[in-house]
């Protein structure tokens, strides 16, 4: 029986479940829920979720949502092409690492969106854009601080599927608005990882489907 995967386009969440169900070569059934039309409102999902978000999965009747635990459960429960090291404390920084992107780097990219990318064809405020650059700055100098090989636990990891997504959000907005200069933000290293993840071979099938 295939996993069910309820995800939304462009979700940075959605994205780091839909690259592990892919990593550990999961069967699922790809169930697409619009972000705008009021989707993820309805009876039906919210009795799968009842917070009206993006991700979540129904493996054998069970249902779970948020993305961090969604990952952890399908480790467990799937251990086949690990995404968490063998190691005690090797797993801890991994997730210390997932806890740090959404707790720090993923509020700086969301605020990032909302004057940009979810700001329609307005010109936001050019103080809040630079204090919100300033203080992206800071998180992505700490990722790329904190990076010492190709993927941030040494082999690829759940913190790489949480970091990716976020980063390449930030690409996106660099794309839609070169003006900003969001590219030159991403370091070095992040930059080297980002090609390197880009490598996998599932990659190309989970890029959001609106993107393309």
């Amino acid at each position: 029986m295939s996993i069910q995967f309820y995800y939304g386009s462009g979700s940075p969440f959605s994205w780091n479940v839909w690259l592990v169900l892919e990593h550990k070569q999961l069967p699922y059934e790809f169930n697409l829920l619009s972000l705008q039309n009021g989707e993820l409102k309805k009876p039906t999902y919210l009795a799968i979720n009842p917070h009206g978000k993006v991700p979540a999965v129904v493996d054998e009747g069970f249902a779970l949502w948020e993305a961090s635990t969604i990952v952890e459960y399908l480790e467990e429960r799937y251990p086949d092409f690990p995404v968490f090291p063998s190691t005690i404390r090797d797993r801890a920084i991994v997730r210390r690492l997932s806890a740090e992107a959404y707790s720090y780097l993923y509020p700086a990219v969301r605020r990032l969106m909302e004057l940009t990318l979810l700001n329609g064809d307005g010109d936001s405020d050019p103080v809040a854009l630079s204090t919100a650059l300033n203080g992206l700055s800071q998180h992505l100098d700490y990722f790329e601080n904190v990076l010492h090989s190709q993927f941030f636990a040494g082999t690829i990891s759940a913190a790489d599927f949480t970091i990716y997504p976020l980063l390449a959000v930030l690409k996106r907005i660099g794309q839609r608005k070169p003006q900003l200069g969001v590219g030159d933000l991403i370091g070095a290293k992040l930059a080297g990882f980002m090609a390197q993840f880009e490598q996998q071979p599932y990659f190309a099938k989970t890029v959001p489907p609106h993107w393309t």
